[in-house]
């Protein structure tokens, strides 16, 4: 499932760019999947990030949001503007047979970012994530060949888990935004008022409480989450599981500052995300747990989009060769990876 055109493959090539100067951990863990679906997973970040910066940067975020559905409506239609983005996503659309229902969610969850929505408890929170986060797990699912519902649906629990950590982690950049992710009700239980505290927020221990709630239901998200990898194709699991251990790992970092994510932002270094990419690789192939059961209701409409949707042309199987040339490259990129990390460290220290 190969570009069919050169013009195919520049589009990709600047995804690729956006991507590599974007998110550092989508980017580090898609060094870990075949470059056949490394490319339409870039298509697909590119848009999604090309999207969020149209709506979150943008003045004007109700014309932002139409803007945005009329390409998204030239993209199904096949006429996509003349925007790399738009022309990658074009194709992986096509070729993938995505169902329009989720991009089409996850722009509604843009329009409740712009309008400043709030979220009174844990399901009207999960009712967004599973709009800016389970629609792009699931995209990841059907671009790998998993439209089973139960791997659909441990997609996006994964999606959805990467959300909640965000929130975890950016609390007092959110706050200084003018922006409150957390529960209204769980704040009101530890005894904080939500409107007083955005107007002048800092950290405290009853805050904390809160911030390990959210990074508990994450935990219990990215668990369920690897019964759905452990039944993709083994050359995705490497990716996938990296992405979930990565990203489970910053609420690690969380805790060790103390739970406050209002004074500093936690990070995970560079040297700690290739140490987990390579037990990523090693844990790959290991069974992670039985079936985890209905997915959430928040993320049943996804689940029920891609059941409904016609599957594409199966993909052609890999022979061993194909197989043993991909761990070469992948442990060729991770070494690679490594060694520039190392370098940047000894120029930081020179």
């Amino acid at each position: 499932m190969q570009p069919s055109s050169p013009d195919s493959r520049s589009d990709l090539a600047q995804c690729g760019l956006l991507l590599r100067g974007g998110s550092r951990t989508f980017f580090a863990a898609s060094l870990l999947l075949p470059r056949s679906m490394r490319e339409p997973a870039s298509a697909l970040y590119a848009f999604c990030r090309l999207a969020d910066d149209a709506v979150d940067l943008g003045e004007d975020g109700p014309g932002a949001l139409d803007g945005l559905r009329n390409r998204l409506a030239c993209i199904y239609e096949g006429r996509p503007l003349p925007v790399a983005a738009d022309r990658a996503l074009a194709d992986v659309v096509a070729r993938f047979s995505i169902p329009r229902a989720l991009p089409e969610a996850l722009l509604q969850g843009f329009e409740w970012d712009a309008a400043g929505r709030r979220y009174e408890t844990l399901e009207d929170l999960l009712d967004y994530a599973a709009r800016v986060a389970g629609t792009v797990g699931a995209m990841m699912s059907v671009l790998m060949g998993g439209r089973v519902p139960e791997v659909v649906a441990r997609a996006c629990d994964m999606g959805v888990a990467m959300q909640l950590t965000n929130i975890a982690r950016d609390v007092g950049e959110d706050a200084r935004s003018g922006r409150i992710y957390l529960p209204l009700a769980w704040l009101r239980e530890a005894g904080i008022d939500p409107h007083a505290w955005l107007r002048a927020p800092e950290y405290s221990a009853s805050l904390g409480t809160v911030v390990q709630r959210l990074l508990d239901v994450a935990d219990c998200l990215y668990e369920r989450a690897g019964s759905g990898i452990a039944r993709l194709p083994l050359a995705y699991r490497p990716g996938m599981h990296a992405a979930r251990i990565v990203y489970a790992e910053i609420g690690r970092a969380v805790e060790r500052q103390g739970l406050d994510s209002v004074s500093s932002r936690a990070t995970v270094s560079g040297q700690r995300k290739v140490w987990l990419a390579g037990r990523a690789v090693i844990e790959a192939g290991l069974p992670q747990g039985s079936s985890a059961g209905a997915p959430l209701a928040a993320t049943r409409f996804l689940v029920e989009a891609v059941a409904a949707s016609p599957a594409p042309a199966a993909m052609a199987r890999r022979s061993l060769t194909e197989h043993v040339e991909w761990l070469i490259e992948l442990f060729t990129r991770l070494e690679q990876h490594e060694r520039h990390q190392h370098l940047q460290r000894q120029a930081g220290t020179g």
